[in-house]
């Protein structure tokens, strides 16, 4: 299913960018609820950290819009069929990551079909990923996504780009994409520390002017990956 095709079933109507008042399952279009897949990697990463981050953040897009989002995060790997049924897949991790050849050339497919990845560098992947998305696409460079991108202004503005969660080596967050026929195939997070940032307060401790940027950021996301236009 293509982001458009994604974009058609669900109205893609949203609720104030403040999230006030949150949305009622009564209000909601009757439609299939589209899921968020984390995705398993090899390489000997650990795809599996910050476990409530996903959680947390289906809650804020359940609660500030009208998206219809399944209620749980699938996890998925590229040999999947699952696959081909989310259109926002996430993946995370502090160390390496390493696709096979077909690995690639199943998410290529994946992305030239409308689908979305979202890398978000937990401190640690930058090196493997970089890597590994210059064997997938040898010919298309990863670059800074531009401020003006609806990934900024979808739901929630920011002006200044992707908000920082944590630092580590002093440098600022950035947001980088792979951009395919002008769409946004890949969105990369690099310093920014976004899944830490949606995790349960307890976990980091981090106070909620820290906590609230990421994830309305990762509203943004979604909001964009299914094909909302603003």
């Amino acid at each position: 299913m293509t982001a458009s095709s994604w974009a058609a079933a669900i109205g893609l109507v949203l609720l104030s960018p403040s999230g006030e008042g949150g949305v009622e399952d009564r209000d909601r279009p009757a439609v299939q609820a589209m899921a968020i897949g984390r995705l398993q990697y090899p390489g000997g990463g650990d795809w599996y950290a910050n476990p409530s981050s996903l959680p947390n953040l289906i809650r804020a897009i359940r609660a500030r819009t009208r998206l219809r989002v399944a209620d749980r995060e699938r996890v998925v790997t590229l040999e999947d069929d699952d696959l081909w049924n989310v259109p926002y897949l996430y993946m995370t991790g502090h160390g390496n990551v390493n696709f096979t050849e077909a690995q690639l050339r199943t998410l290529r497919r994946y992305l030239e079909h409308g689908g979305f990845l979202h890398a978000d560098d937990n401190y640690g992947m930058d090196a493997s990923i970089r890597r590994e998305f210059a064997r997938m696409y040898p010919d298309r460079e990863l670059v800074e996504v531009p401020l003006d991108h609806p990934i900024y202004n979808v739901v929630y503005r920011f002006p200044e780009g992707i908000p920082k969660v944590h630092d580590h080596d002093g440098k600022p967050a950035q947001g980088f994409g792979i951009f395919i026929d002008g769409r946004l195939a890949v969105f990369y997070s690099y310093q920014s520390d976004l899944g830490d940032g949606w995790e349960d307060p307890e976990v980091h401790r981090d106070p909620p002017e820290t906590r609230e940027p990421a994830i309305r950021m990762g509203v943004n996301l979604f909001a964009y990956a299914v094909g909302y236009a603003g």
